[in-house]
């Protein structure tokens, strides 16, 4: 994993504001939802273009998951094992506990949607950057999340069966369907002709990356004019909203602390700390959007409501975080990269190599997406 030593830091980077550009257009594409939502035949157009999108997006993410470097992270088991029980068992729970808040606190539509975002898989590009602004284990982070993306097109629909049967619109065995047409199966077309594949994605970045965007907002606008159409909104008023934004702000802030302490005590090093509690405390906005289309139809306006306000919060949070973890690191080497060896530790070179692998400084760039 040599070639994932992040670049130096550019004077002034961390500074940068950690707000996501890409909200604003998430945002926009929300307004055009409100104020033209689609509707009879556009809508039916519409929702045939966002599922064609959704299953390009999942056959992407097949082709650039590196089977290689994902069984050369499985040398640190116990770490994957830590973010997967934080984001599949640990979020599930509070998500739980949460239901004790309806309906004085949270508007039952809301508390759907607050349930669903502590069942979708982590983040990968947030969680590398913040884990290198803090120099953490970089390499560990990067598998962490691609494990926790991989095992969320499986575990994601399992529980909301599990969980939301009652609340998802109508769950069924249909849904299960659509997730292994829509997703599962494009995904593993990925997998199998990445050998062919590959190349081409990695040359055509750009064009991968107005698809990543491309199928999200496509997924929001179908979301948000179902919801229009069927006038869901009057049923959520702006102090519900506001209610919604002091719960995701205390699920965030129990889930830093539990990622950060509850490792500690079961021994890992600083660095895989970091990587633990960035890759566990966060939810992906990109794998969550697209499997809620699938999973809950017209009513997934509100159920990606929750997930896209706590995208933004992780963001806010994490940056500034990170940036006091970068500050406290004491001096000397990170694992940024390098040959991964048993138990997940970084080997060092040696030479004058490894003086300027000391030197060498975290990315300082907040992802303008997340997987």
């Amino acid at each position: 994993m040599s070639r994932l030593v992040p670049p130096r830091l550019r004077p002034g980077a961390l500074f940068r504001p950690p707000f996501d550009p890409f909200l604003t257009a998430l945002s926009a594409t929300v307004l055009l939802a409100v104020l033209l939502p689609a509707s009879g035949t556009a809508a039916t157009v519409v929702d045939g273009v966002a599922t064609g999108a959704i299953g390009l997006l999942f056959f992407l993410y097949g082709v650039r998951l590196s089977a290689r470097e994902a069984w050369d992270g499985l040398r640190h088991w116990r770490l994957h094992l830590t973010v997967l029980a934080a984001t599949f068992l640990l979020f599930p729970l509070l998500g739980l506990a949460a239901r004790g808040l309806v309906p004085w606190l949270l508007a039952p539509q809301l508390y759907t949607g607050l349930l669903f975002l502590c069942l979708v898989p982590s983040t990968v590009q947030s969680s590398i950057a913040f884990t290198s602004i803090a120099r953490g284990n970089v390499p560990a982070a990067i598998c962490a999340g691609s494990f926790s993306s991989l095992a969320g097109i499986l575990l994601t629909p399992l529980l909301v069966a599990l969980l939301l049967a009652q609340q998802a619109g109508g769950f069924s065995t249909d849904a299960v369907l659509r997730i292994v047409w829509q997703l599962l199966l494009p995904f593993l077309a990925g997998q199998l002709t990445r050998r062919w594949t590959a190349c081409f994605v990695a040359r055509h970045s750009g064009m991968c990356r107005v698809v990543d965007r491309g199928s999200i907002l496509l997924v929001v606008y179908v979301a948000f004019s179902e919801g229009m159409v069927a006038g869901v909104w009057h049923q959520v008023t702006p102090l519900r909203i506001g209610a919604l934004l002091l719960v995701e702000a205390a699920l965030l802030a129990v889930m830093l602390v539990l990622t950060w302490y509850v490792p500690k005590r079961l021994g890992f090093d600083r660095a895989d700390l970091i990587a633990i509690q960035f890759a566990g405390s966060k939810k992906s906005l990109a794998a969550g959007l697209p499997m809620a289309g699938v999973l809950f139809g017209a009513h997934a306006g509100l159920a990606v409501l929750p997930l896209m306000l706590f995208h933004q919060l992780q963001l806010m949070v994490c940056a500034a975080i990170a940036k006091r973890r970068s500050r406290l690191s004491p001096p000397g080497p990170h694992r940024h990269g390098g040959p991964v060896g048993a138990g997940g530790r970084t080997k060092r070179a040696a030479g004058p190599a490894a003086n300027r692998n000391r030197r060498e400084q975290p990315v300082a760039h907040t992802p303008h997406q997340e997987r």
